[in-house]
């Protein structure tokens, strides 16, 4: 049972990890513009596309929302 709950603090790590570098990625291309050369992905753009996605989607969109949520936030 130990091997599980390392492996599940090992994957929220990657998670914060993954997050963190979301926002930092975000805030670089508001400060720098959207071409970002060192990135090299639209990271506000691909946002905005899944965000709009999910809203067209209804019932069903906010639900996944809410689960994506739900999910980042446990401890």
């Amino acid at each position: 049972m130990q091997t599980v709950d390392t492996i599940i603090g090992f994957l929220k790590k990657i998670t914060e990890l993954g997050v963190a570098l979301l926002a930092l990625t975000v805030v670089l291309q508001v400060v720098f513009g959207s071409p970002v050369p060192f990135i090299g992905v639209d990271v506000i753009g691909n946002l905005t596309g899944i965000i709009s996605t999910l809203g067209s989607s209804g019932l069903v969109g906010l639900i996944a929302a809410a689960v994506l949520y739900s999910v980042l936030k446990r401890n």
